[in-house]
């Protein structure tokens, strides 16, 4: 399978941090790549702390919410990385995309955090997509490094003959070498997609107090 063929989609919560380096790095690497949020408004950092977020309307473009910021406080926003962050996206897209709007089909789903509300995307088709979770903690370094090692799990992915029957070892060997749970699911309807996604996270709550209590 070449990189151009599988058709990839990356959700995090905003399309702001995670999912935009990825698509970043995907891109560059010939994939056919998508990123999106799931929530309904987008949330960035704000000044004081971190339950006072800006939030912003879902049809803000990159370039209106870097205007925002440059209007705000030009020299915070560029040392925490917010602003360095947009002018990134804007060069990729002009604005955020939501997933349950997306009628797209793909062969592989990948979400970086726990997402919401997928069940109210509409699909016409029972075509079988892959979903994987990997949870990335929301900060720019982290997004670098779970973005090339989720690009570099598709890279692997594309040379299989295989998928859904190989797919399972390759994300146990990537959990045993990263340290990250990797959680997979086969879905055949993305409106028993949400389902799957609290699956995955209650899977990933349980994973994360086993490891913690081997620390």
């Amino acid at each position: 399978m070449l990189s151009s063929s599988l058709r990839v989609a990356v959700v995090c919560s905003s399309n702001q941090n995670l999912s935009m380096e990825a698509h970043n790095i995907f891109s560059k690497r010939g994939f056919s790549i998508r990123s999106f949020r799931s929530g309904t408004h987008v949330k960035l950092p704000g000044p004081v702390a971190p339950d006072e977020p800006n939030v912003y309307d879902c049809k803000a473009t990159y370039d209106e919410i870097n205007n925002d910021f440059l209007r705000k406080d030009k020299e915070l926003y560029t040392q925490n990385g917010i602003l360095h962050m947009l002018d990134r996206n804007k060069r990729i897209k002009p604005c955020q995309e939501r997933f349950q709007n997306c009628k797209d089909l793909f062969d592989l789903i990948l979400t970086c955090q726990v997402v919401e509300d997928l069940n109210s995307r509409e699909q016409e088709t029972c075509r079988p997509v892959h979903v994987v979770h990997v949870d990335i903690h929301d900060n720019h370094e982290e997004a670098t490094l779970g973005a090339f090692l989720i690009c570099e799990l598709c890279q692997c992915i594309q040379l299989m003959e295989d998928m859904e029957h190989e797919i399972d070892e390759l994300l146990q060997e990537f959990q045993e070498r990263s340290g990250r749970a990797f959680l997979h699911s086969l879905c055949f309807n993305l409106r028993g997609l949400a389902i799957i996604c609290s699956k995955l996270r209650k899977k990933m709550n349980a994973n994360q107090k086993y490891y913690s209590h081997l620390k």
